[in-house]
């Protein structure tokens, strides 16, 4: 039987393909039902309708408390999982992007820094 999500069947088939090419497996997940907090109401207070996902080989943990259905929890904690996954292995844009813009500050520093510099040399040797 394969697992299925109160979602789309383009959604389902989606993040079966997400998973299979991070080679996360239904069997290397782990997974708990808690009770969750926050909005909701009964629902939420009684019922366990929260997600923790534990993926034993790398050890990485998602909970995911966003929907008032377990079944939703369920789809967005695996979402999110692979989230996750797929951050460790690209090479992070917003590293790159962080460092760009520091080398780019420090370039302007610099810059003004020289010109200020100049400036005050020109005045030292003017006469007037």
């Amino acid at each position: 039987m394969a697992l299925t999500f109160p979602v789309s069947p383009e959604k389902n088939v989606s993040l079966k393909k997400r998973m299979e090419t991070l080679g996360i497996h239904e069997s290397d997940l782990k997974e708990q039902f808690v009770k969750a907090s926050g909005k909701g109401g009964q629902n939420v207070n009684k019922v366990a309708t929260a997600v923790v996902l534990l993926h034993i080989p790398s050890g990485k943990q998602v909970k995911c408390s966003i929907y008032r259905t377990q079944g939703l929890n369920r789809y967005k904690a695996r979402d999110l999982l692979c989230l996750e996954m797929e951050r460790e292995l690209e090479p992070s844009k917003s590293e790159s992007s962080i460092q760009k813009l520091r080398k780019k500050k420090q370039n302007k520093y610099n810059k003004a820094l020289k010109k200020k510099l100049e400036k005050e040399k020109l005045e030292r040797n003017d006469p007037i």
